[in-house]
């Protein structure tokens, strides 16, 4: 991708999964990247993983102090911030009717108001700089409606509002977008199937198959780069086609 050679990204939820993936993609761009993440066991393991990573930073998204904190640590690291990938989150899957105030507020805390504080902040940062991208996780979940995920669906659809509004307010100088991921193959994910719920699932998806966490690395590298100068307040679905009939509610 044009122009990711140097550029200093930052990557929450980086640790592992999708935000793993991501990080990998942008150190082979060329870039300057830390990532943030809670999980100290999964911090130790991506450094081992990635040793050219710049940092490997430890907030908790729900906490705006920790986030501010973390944020100053990054320019510290990198010289700046000119790209956040807003990767954090979290899912609970379990009927509507048991969801509980405490599970409520957990995951839209993590998913919504950790998205927030981190665009908020990043965004003044770029601001004043003149420039910068921000990149947020949505999903196919905020777009469409799918069964025990009410909390998580909620909060996805928000991430999208929310990305489409502060792109009008942000723009000329930050773009911002969302990626919308529908099922990827995660090895959390993967560790969750059998053999014959994951074949389940791929019937019902028009490519067959589950997307790679490097599938949507690679569309998150070119948002950011310079081949995306005049994009920004759209949300980008890679779903293999799930969503384009309707299939999400079979």
């Amino acid at each position: 991708m044009r122009g990711l050679k140097a550029k200093r990204i930052l990557i929450t939820g980086g640790a592992s999964g999708i935000g793993a993936a991501t990080a990998a993609r942008f150190l082979e761009e060329g870039s300057v990247v830390c990532v943030l993440d809670r999980d100290a066991a999964a911090r130790k393991k991506i450094v081992s993983e990635l040793p050219s990573l710049s940092g490997a930073l430890d907030a908790d998204v729900t906490n705006l102090k920790q986030v501010q904190t973390a944020f100053a640590e990054a320019i510290r690291l990198m010289g700046g911030v000119d790209v956040l990938v807003n990767n954090a989150g979290i899912s609970i899957r379990h009927n509507f009717l048991d969801i509980t105030p405490d599970e409520w507020d957990k995951v839209i805390a993590v998913n919504l108001t950790g998205v927030f504080y981190m665009a908020q902040t990043a965004a003044r940062h770029m601001m004043e700089r003149g420039s910068g991208v921000i990149l947020q996780t949505a999903s196919t979940n905020g777009v469409m409606g799918y069964p025990y995920y009410a909390d998580y669906n909620a909060t996805k659809a928000g991430v999208i509002e929310l990305t489409k509004s502060i792109a009008l307010e942000l723009a000329p100088k930050v773009r911002v977008c969302a990626v919308a991921p529908g099922y990827v193959l995660t090895p959390m994910q993967r560790a969750e199937y059998t053999d014959e719920m994951l074949a389940e699932v791929n019937r019902k998806i028009p490519l067959r198959r589950h997307a790679q966490p490097e599938e949507i690395a690679a569309l998150f590298a070119f948002l950011a780069s310079d081949d995306a100068q005049n994009i920004t307040g759209h949300v980008y679905t890679c779903d293999g086609g799930e969503t384009a009939g309707g299939l999400a509610s079979r």
